[in-house]
């Protein structure tokens, strides 16, 4: 099989390898589109290393064909299917785990469909399992539950406004752009603040009469800490996904997570077990999953390339120029 291999250059080359085999409990699914992450990035600078045992391809969601399955499970022979990995996904073929492997909706595109594994569900993983949105709002009421998601014109950002905007909260997000903050307003996110033009956390005092907001999903980390913490309301939670400003924070105020009660969490999901990306998987698609289907929730598609093209794409990404996700298709081209 064909696939992407840095050969410790740092530059992306098509190579060729012997086709996989799968284990019991995975599906052999031959790729049809690769999504590109930020951490695809890192990770060929050397700085993200796969996590034990996964493929050291770089690649962290693909869209397919179902070349084999395990007996007994949902998925056969040809279906189209989309899947969440730990690694391998610039390849022809990947092998994953039964429970990281989803139905591809029907009205979708191949490229479309690879675009959501790893957005959607880290969105989802951020706002319901570590947020715990759902929960507040079945306590809120009214006002409606406020969430800052910052980098709102990023794939996990478009995601997540999408999902919280469904869900009935109010969306606040940061970008760097008039640009970018329209496609998040069309996305559903009804306060828009340019980070380069205004303070976020003072924007928040103002717009919510000094409550703050309840979730705040960050990729920024550095001195967006204190920032967040002023910005948050009681019993607030801070999940924190990356960080892209900076590994730390400037002031950390302990006055004031303990006066308003904050919940502080770090997460990665490319790290997590089988068991744990199953379950997650699971939950996501019973509540969301069939809103691809009626147009409720999209991926957003910035632009698509050939696999030769992937240099053209990651240098778009390093001058911050997207605006949701970007795609790999087509090793023939």
């Amino acid at each position: 099989m064909k696939y992407l291999n840095d050969q410790q250059s740092q530059q992306l080359r098509l190579a060729d390898t012997a086709d996989l085999r799968p284990n019991s409990n995975e599906v052999l699914i031959a790729t049809q589109a690769s999504g590109i992450n930020r951490a695809d990035l890192l990770q060929l600078d050397g700085h993200y290393p796969p996590p034990v045992g996964a493929s050291d391809i770089i690649g962290l969601e693909v869209a397919g064909q179902v070349l084999s399955a395990p007996p007994g499970c949902n998925f056969q022979v040809g279906d189209k299917v989309m899947a969440l990995l730990s690694g391998g996904g610039y390849a022809e073929q990947v092998c994953v785990d039964v429970g990281s492997v989803m139905p591809m909706p029907a009205n979708l595109s191949y490229v479309q469909a690879a675009a959501i594994p790893e957005a959607f569900i880290t969105a989802y993983q951020a706002l319901f399992t570590l947020g715990r949105l759902h929960e507040k709002i079945a306590q809120n009421g009214e006002p409606p539950v406020r969430v800052l998601i910052h980098a709102g014109a990023s794939g996990v950002g478009t995601a997540a406004i999408q999902l919280a905007n469904l869900s009935g909260a109010q969306v606040f997000t940061t970008a760097s752009s008039a640009q970018k903050l329209a496609a998040a307003k069309a996305l559903g996110a009804t306060h828009l603040i340019n980070y380069h033009q205004t303070s976020f956390s003072q924007y928040i005092k103002q717009a919510t009469g000094g409550a703050g907001v309840d979730i705040i999903v960050d990729f920024i980390g550095g001195d967006y800490l204190s920032k967040n913490i002023n910005a948050a309301a009681s019993d607030a939670v801070l999940v924190n996904l990356a960080m892209l400003g900076g590994r730390y924070g400037d002031t950390f105020d302990f006055a004031k997570v303990l006066a308003k009660r904050l919940t502080l969490v770090g997460s990665t999901l490319r790290n997590r077990s089988d068991r744990y990306k199953s379950d997650l998987i699971g939950q996501f698609s019973h509540q969301f999953l069939d809103y691809f289907a009626t147009g409720q929730l999209h991926p957003v598609i910035d632009s698509q390339y050939t696999y030769k093209q992937v240099a053209c794409a990651y240098q778009k990404i390093r001058d911050n120029l997207t605006i949701g996700k970007l795609v790999l298709h087509s090793f023939d081209q």
